[in-house]
């Protein structure tokens, strides 16, 4: 047997890892949010609904208004459901939600980075570095591909492009991670390995060849 034959045998299937970061490595608490909302005689998810609506944070995931200006363009959303007070305080209770990490997921991919180049590749705001700084992540991956930065989000294909040239690999060499199907079809699309993430144990189990 040729020396090529074990190596090839025993090769990953990617060579690099693209990663989402907001519900698979970074969660968020809406329970001040919520409160607020009862309190208003809003049904639950009634602000996000809104602000998580493309025409409202379609600009402040490509980076074309501020945070402050996201607030505003909830409250305008929510008139006619809440007074104006109201509106401002539900959209700065959903901007200021606190966050933390999911240890297990951050734990698998620095062990997957000592392997293969590890690229963060998420649909957020211009605050993501200050964000991954606050939690202690600012050296988890190799590169950050911000929508808000890079003026592109997923589900174009250009972004991921971009996060697959990053790494320094082809897009049918990486392993893709996200938790919306449209990404995750996108990233499909493109010949990468693409996974739908629910909990750390669907990460686990796709980096197993790696981590072995």
């Amino acid at each position: 047997m040729s020396p090529a034959g074990p190596l090839s045998s025993t090769r990953p299937p990617f060579d690099a890892v693209l990663c989402d970061v907001d519900n698979v490595i970074r969660h968020f608490d809406s329970a001040h949010l919520e409160a607020l909302e009862r309190a208003a005689g809003l049904a639950e998810g009634t602000t996000k609904k809104v602000a998580f609506s493309p025409e409202v944070d379609g600009p402040l995931l490509l980076g074309r208004i501020t945070e402050q200006e996201w607030v505003a363009a909830i409250a305008e959303g929510l008139a006619g459901l809440v007074d104006d007070e109201t509106g401002w305080a539900l959209g700065t209770a959903l901007l200021e939600s606190p966050f933390h990490a999911d240890e297990a997921v951050v734990t698998l991919l620095r062990r997957a980075r000592v392997r293969v180049p590890v690229v963060l590749v998420s649909n957020a705001t211009l605050g993501l570095e200050r964000d991954l700084d606050a939690l202690g992540l600012s050296e988890l991956a190799d590169h950050v591909v911000s929508s808000a930065r890079v003026q592109l989000a997923k589900p174009d294909p250009r972004i991921l492009h971009l996060a697959a040239a990053k790494a320094g690999v082809r897009p049918e060499r990486c392993l893709f991670v996200d938790d919306t199907e449209e990404n995750v079809a996108a990233a499909a699309a493109l010949g990468m390995r693409a996974v739908h993430f629910r909990e750390a144990a669907d990460l686990e189990r796709e980096l197993a060849p790696l981590l072995g």
